[in-house]
This record gives C-alpha cells, sequence and structure tokens, in this order.
C-alpha cells in the first residue's frame, strides 16, 4: 500500500483519488476552504450559483461513463436534458446554435453570400489548416466567420485567431463537412452530435453534488496551501509529511516554486511563458426563457455567453426566481459590470460576481510537447500530474476525468 499526496479537490484529484484510495493511503491537500474548484458551487438566497462556468455532464468515453454511475444513481439523483442553445445576433435575432444549420434563418442577403461561400469551399480541401482562424474560415466561409465566428471567439480568447492553435478543438466543436451544412439547411435538421447536446445534471446542488459525492471518506485536507513537496532518497515530503508518491493537480505554474530535490530548471522558462486567460462569472436574475446556453458576438459589450443555469434544474432557482451567469473573459470591475449589464439581452440584474484568473489554458505549438517531457521526468520520480492547469488542456469535466483515470493507471502499474 503506497502513501500518496494528491494536490488539489477539484475534479481531476477528487477522481484520481477516488481511484486510488481503495488500494493506497491517500491524503488530499487542497488550498481553498472547500472542495470543487472550477466546479465549485454556492448556494445564495435559494439560487445556486456555479461559480465558474456551468458544468453538466455527458461523454462519448464509455469507461467514463461506467465509472461515474458508479457512484451515482442516473433516475434519482439526476435528470437527462437536451441541450436548447442560441446565439443572439447584434440585429436582435435568435439564431438556433449551431449557426451553419440554421442559415436559412439569416436574412436573405446574408444567406446568398453563405451560400456562395460553401459552394467555393465545396472545390477545396477543408481539412488544411494551421490555425484556429484558417479551421473556422475553410470550415464556415468567410460569412460565417465574419458575422459569428470571428467576434464571438475574439472575446474569448483576446488576441488573433491566427495566433490559436487548432489542437484544443478536439472534442470541443462540431466539425461538419460542406455537404452536411448545406443538407441539413435544407432539411432543417438541428445538429446532434456537438458537444453537450444532450446533458446529465444533478437534480440538487449542481456539480457541488457531484464532487461532494467524490469526496465521501476520503482524508481532504482544506485550507492547506502547499509550502513544498521535496523529493529526498526515494520519498516525498509533501508539507512536512512522507509520502511514496505525489498526485499535483494544482496549477504547473506554481511548480517551480515549490518543488524540491530535482532539477526541472530546463522547463523553469516555458512554464513561466505558458498562457492563459481568467473568467469574471457575473450571477445574475434575467428574464425567464427555454435556452441553456446563449452566445453574444455582439462587438457593443464584452461578455461572451449566458449560461442559463436556471433551466439545468428547478432547484436551482429561488422560488419565482429566474438565475443565470454571464461570462466576461479576464478580469472586470463591478462598476463596469453594472454598466455593461444594461447592454446585453434578458435584462440581467447583479447579484454578485467571482473573479478566477486561471481558466482559459492557451497552447502553442510547443506546449504539448514541453509538458509531455516534464510530465514523463518527474513520473520516473513518483511525482505524477493531472488536470487542466497542469496538462494545459481545455478539459470539460469527462475530459478531466478520463485523465485522472489514465493517471492513476500508471500509478497502479
Amino acid at each position: 500500500m503506497k502513501r500518496i499526496a494528491i494536490i488539489g479537490a477539484g475534479i481531476s484529484g477528487l477522481t484520481v483519488a477516488r481511484l486510488l484510495h481503495e488500494t493506497n493511503q491517500v491524503t488530499i491537500y487542497e488550498a481553498a476552504d472547500t472542495i470543487g474548484g472550477l466546479v465549485r458551487c454556492e448556494r445564495l438566497d435559494g439560487n445556486l450559483l456555479h461559480v465558474c462556468g456551468g458544468h453538466v455532464f455527458n461523454t462519448k468515453h464509455q469507461e467514463v461513463l461506467n465509472w461515474f454511475w458508479q457512484h451515482f444513481d442516473k433516475t434519482k439523483e439526476f435528470h437527462l436534458a437536451q441541450r436548447n442553445s442560441s446565439i443572439f445576433m447584434p440585429n436582435g435575432q435568435e439564431i438556433p446554435y449551431p449557426i451553419e444549420n440554421y442559415i436559412y434563418l439569416l436574412p436573405k442577403e446574408i444567406q446568398e453570400t453563405a451560400i456562395q461561400d460553401l459552394l467555393e469551399l465545396a472545390q477545396t480541401e477543408q481539412d488544411q489548416y494551421d490555425n484556429f482562424e484558417a479551421f473556422l474560415q475553410k470550415r464556415f466561409g468567410e460569412t460565417l466567420y465574419h458575422l459569428y465566428f470571428k467576434p464571438y471567439n475574439e472575446k474569448i480568447w483576446r488576441r488573433s485567431l491566427q495566433s490559436v492553435p487548432i489542437d484544443w478543438l478536439e472534442g470541443k466543436l462540431p466539425m461538419p463537412r460542406v455537404e452536411e451544412i448545406i443538407y441539413n439547411n435544407f432539411n432543417h435538421i438541428a445538429e446532434k452530435q456537438f458537444v453537450h447536446s444532450s446533458f446529465y445534471y444533478e437534480q440538487n446542488g449542481g456539480s457541488q453534488f457531484l464532487v461532494n459525492r467524490l469526496a465521501e471518506s476520503l482524508d481532504i485536507r482544506l485550507s492547506s496551501p502547499i509550502e513544498h513537496i521535496c523529493y529526498n532518497e526515494e520519498t516525498w515530503s509533501v508539507n512536512n509529511e512522507q509520502y511514496d508518491a505525489v498526485v499535483f493537480c494544482g496549477n504547473i505554474r506554481q511548480l517551480p516554486s515549490i518543488i524540491e530535490g530535482i532539477n526541472i530548471q530546463p522547463w523553469t522558462k516555458p512554464i513561466a511563458e505558458l498562457q492563459y486567460h481568467g473568467t469574471t462569472t457575473v450571477f445574475c436574475e434575467i428574464d425567464k426563457n427555454p435556452y441553456s446556453w446563449i452566445y453574444l458576438p455582439n462587438k457593443e459589450y464584452q461578455a461572451h455567453r449566458i449560461i442559463c443555469t436556471g433551466n439545468f434544474a428547478p432547484s436551482n432557482n429561488a422560488e419565482g426566481h429566474m438565475t443565470g451567469t454571464i461570462e466576461f473573459t479576464d478580469e472586470i470591475s463591478e462598476e463596469e459590470i453594472k454598466r455593461q449589464l444594461t447592454t446585453i439581452p434578458l435584462h440581467p440584474r447583479y447579484i454578485t460576481h467571482r473573479y478566477h484568473p486561471y481558466t482559459y489554458p492557451i497552447q502553442d505549438k510547443n506546449t504539448r510537447t514541453m509538458l509531455q517531457s516534464l510530465k514523463k521526468e518527474l513520473a520516473s520520480y513518483q511525482l505524477f500530474m493531472t488536470g487542466r492547469f497542469v496538462d494545459w488542456e481545455y478539459y470539460n469535466m469527462d475530459a478531466a476525468m478520463l485523465a485522472a483515470m489514465r493517471t492513476a493507471e500508471r500509478i497502479n502499474l
């Protein structure tokens, strides 16, 4: 039986702990005073706030499904919802998501240019692109790119889309071919293959219910920031307690300042140069609506989407209220939030907001190779790593679970 320290009690740390604790002595260290990390929720006057995003569960990975439902009652504790998302255009028109399936709803002159784009794309190779901008242009055409994809994504990434690599796209977006787009528009077919087209959501407590269940019976040390992890004679010292192995699920940018006994100098500079964005999550009361996610390409305000978490489960709202979160990339002041809310659809009324400095990891062409080499080196010393900001991957919850499962397998070898 190994003594294993896990650093971080978010979804990655809790998943790997759950997988290891029955055959190992596992201790989790969490800097915050509660568990959950980015999937944490708070209850405010009867309304449920997802402090970052609006986390739901679905996956195409059968092993994740099998493992997940070992811990929950699918019928009593969750309900299955169909995604109903919309794009609120600057002219006030509400176009269902994804926009490429609803070209026939756009104004006539836009339909004409979008159709011409598709005819031209049908004569070219659509799979040759090396950045996010080229991907969007060659998949959807210039008209849809400038109408929706460019303004929406520039709000999120706050940089030229030419500088955004495409590796992170896998599993995140629909990737229809021109023939499919044309067919779907002729036949008015809604897309059912994109991420979260249907999803499971907790009947009570949101994703906090999920992490609370995974945390049951685990040894978790809250309010325990890591001051150092030191390797000496095949043993790890974590905050002066001894372990055989460590699983780091925190932020890779923290690692050079806390690790001792192993030389990671070759990786220190590239780690420091990793780029990212944060998110300001604004919790609001909003007008009643039928949607789950609303995308906002309008350049008149900085918010890029509304997550109608109040529609995810009746228990998310106090009686007579409808709530949701509005997301802004990076930090924005309360004064500016309230000013911009007056221009955003659904008449949002401010309740509170939360800022997280790390939510969107940004890769370059060298990021994955650099981190894989570091992980290989540290694993030889029984220090393993998994999580969104260790792997520097834009993980959904199920992808974080899958990565944690792979990490647990390596530890158990």
